[in-house]
């Protein structure tokens, strides 16, 4: 058996498969790990308004990373921590935004709100993470330029299409670091796994960072491990051989 007591999970590519499921067999293997005295926990990019129902249909009582960390959670109704971007900053976010004619979205404390629905009382409310998307990868370039020019940003992507924006500093890899404080942990004891560039520092300050088969070649390139995709039950696969210690074809180390 392994020495990770903690394992991170992203959701969107990673735990969930392309049609926004938890397998049963991925159930299965959450299960034993939580059996096996491992805490699994969610670190995504989420909030809580997309992300809860899942800790729920996993009966997960443990800490939680959302919003790429800009929102830490104890547990279910439980909140640690928040990070907020300043106001002025969203309202700048959604002027570049309208430019570029992107589609934007944001999470607050009270909603997730987008293009559809934005309106002028938004500006009023404190947000933790804002997201831009164009399918014109130029664009998505040229925004991701001018943000670096403007400093205090944190900024990464769940995807080659999106821009995601929080305050400098607040990562996945922060969110995470925050639970081991909280569990009494090291860093060396997380299993981390992900797919996407929100992935890739969580990934990399793991004792064990892997990728998902479907992952982007860069955050392959990052990982110590590979395994199968998320409609392969990749990240059961990974549960099997990196905590039970099962000999997994489809899972291999690559450092």
């Amino acid at each position: 058996m392994s020495h990770y007591k903690l394992l991170a999970l992203d959701m969107d590519g990673t735990l969930l498969t392309d049609d926004k499921q938890v397998t049963e067999e991925t159930k299965k293997w959450l299960r034993k790990a939580v059996d096996h005295g491992v805490t699994v926990m969610f670190s995504t990019g989420r909030g809580v308004q997309t992300a809860s129902h899942f800790w729920e249909e996993l009966e997960l009582d443990s800490p939680m990373v959302l919003l790429n960390g800009a929102e830490i959670w104890e547990g279910p109704g439980r909140l640690m921590a928040r990070t907020h971007l300043p106001r002025e900053t969203v309202r700048r976010l959604h002027e570049l935004a309208l430019r570029e004619d992107a589609h934007f979205w944001g999470y607050s404390v009270e909603s997730l709100s987008s293009r559809r629905n934005w309106s002028e009382e938004l500006f009023e409310t404190d947000w933790m993470k804002f997201g831009m998307k164009h399918d014109d990868l130029a664009v998505v370039a040229r925004i991701r330029e001018e943000l670096l020019g403007w400093g205090g940003l944190e900024i990464t992507a769940s995807a080659p299409v999106n821009v995601e924006i929080s305050v400098q500093g607040i990562t996945k890899e922060s969110g995470v670091r925050e639970v081991c404080r909280l569990l009494g942990i090291d860093m060396t004891q997380v299993l981390a796994v992900g797919d996407s560039d929100n992935d890739v520092l969580m990934l990399q300050a793991a004792g064990l960072g892997v990728a998902m088969g479907n992952a982007e070649e860069h955050v392959k390139a990052i990982a110590d491990a590979v395994t199968s995709s998320n409609n392969e039950d990749g990240v059961a696969k990974a549960v099997q051989k990196f905590i039970f210690g099962l000999d997994v074809a489809e899972c291999r180390s690559i450092v």
